[in-house]
């Protein structure tokens, strides 16, 4: 426990360093103006020449009148360091004057103590202001603690997302930014043998750890759900069950998500889907026509069972693509539901194939001005020339 005592009188900081000493507060430094006060602290002159480091300090004992830089100004200068910040400056002063004291305090001060010093009041502000440092201590390093386990949470997230696939019939590229550290967006894709593969993007509800949590259950068994049930109503009754096998309590919030999984068979040029409560995906076709894959259910956890699911199916020719999205994405577009629908329809056509510094420019670099409220995700299928088996 370090305390440095500034003031240009070297009777008053004798006589504070005693009392320190009587009650145990043995490691003292002192200064005898702002500027060696300055250097203590890591800091130059009032130019701050010197490169701010961390200092040893716990606690200032400021005196408010000193020659060429008063106590109010030395300490309006230290709250501009991040990292000087939470280190406590009490004022001692000989000045009764109210509207000063309220300068003291308003420049970074936590408590004063007036002169001639009392010794039982002025240990009682040291113990006050180092008792609040102690636990503002704790609840930083706290604080410092959960955010990296956030980030190692989130780069075990990232680790369960699908690489990109490329082969002869198709390929499959995504683009995700969550809002957060953790995110309740999750896509992935898996090859099913015989040129088939199911492909899946799910938006949780809200954002955070909890839903993070939540696509981490759902990562956990996707992969065995997908290959073992393959078709699209079954893989999504399935993930409904075990969604609804998490035991919430009695939690008053209804967690759900919207998922649309489908199933791109490249041999037969056919592409099975559910798509369970989620922003409808475009196909763009070859001949420049654009096809909604809508809703066909509720969300999936919503229900024990879903009873509404409407399982769709189409054939392509030549070339196209396909692109999933999440709600985030739409977010970025003015106007309402048909108005958002047809802006995207414009400026994901084109060329079929995968557009990767297009796509990032358009819908994933952030305005600066503005807080992100919502994941966003972008699937891009791209659907190549082959021959059909039936033909």
């Amino acid at each position: 426990m370090r305390i440095l005592i500034v003031d240009d009188n070297p009777t008053n900081v004798i006589i504070i360093r005693e009392i320190l000493k009587k009650e145990n507060y043995q490691d003292t430094v002192s200064a005898s103006s702002a500027l060696e006060m300055f250097e203590h602290l890591g800091l130059g002159d009032r130019s701050h020449v010197l490169h701010p480091r961390r200092a040893d300090i716990d606690l200032v004992l400021l005196d408010m009148m000193m020659p060429e830089m008063d106590g109010i100004e030395a300490c309006r200068i230290v709250q501009q360091y991040e990292h000087l910040k939470d280190i406590p400056i009490i004022m001692v002063t000989a000045v009764g004057d109210s509207k000063k004291l309220a300068e003291a305090l308003d420049a970074g001060a936590v408590d004063y103590v007036t002169k001639p010093i009392n010794k039982v009041e002025l240990m009682a502000r040291i113990r006050l202001a180092l008792r609040l440092k102690h636990e503002k201590d704790w609840h930083i390093e706290r604080e410092q603690r959960v955010q990296a386990e956030l980030k190692l949470a989130a780069m075990v997230q990232n680790a369960v997302l699908s690489s990109p696939i490329e082969d002869d019939q198709l390929e499959i590229h995504a683009l995700y930014q969550p809002s957060a550290e953790l995110a309740g967006d999750l896509y992935a894709w898996y090859p099913l043998g015989d040129g088939r593969y199911g492909v899946i993007l799910l938006d949780m509800m809200g954002h955070g750890i909890t839903s993070s949590l939540f696509c981490m259950f759902i990562a956990s068994v996707l992969k065995d759900t997908v290959t073992t049930y393959v078709e699209p109503e079954k893989v999504v009754q399935e993930l409904n069950r075990r969604f609804n096998q998490l035991s919430l309590g009695e939690q008053l919030i209804q967690y759900y998500f919207t998922a649309i999984y489908l199933v791109v068979d490249t041999r037969l040029k056919r592409v099975d889907y559910v798509n369970a409560g989620h922003p409808p995906a475009l196909f763009f076709q070859e001949d420049g026509r654009v096809m909604t894959l809508d809703q066909g259910c509720c969300p999936v956890g919503l229900f024990d069972r879903i009873e509404d699911m409407e399982p769709r199916s189409f054939q392509y020719e030549g070339e196209g693509h396909l692109v999933m999205y999440t709600d985030g994405l739409l977010e970025l577009v003015d106007g309402g539901h048909d108005e958002k629908l047809d802006y995207l329809k414009e400026h994901l056509g084109g060329p079929h194939h995968w557009r990767e510094d297009e796509m990032k420019e358009q819908y994933f670099v952030d305005d600066p001005m503005q807080e992100r409220e919502d994941d966003k995700c972008l699937v891009w299928i791209s659907l190549k020339k082959g021959e059909n088996i039936n033909q």
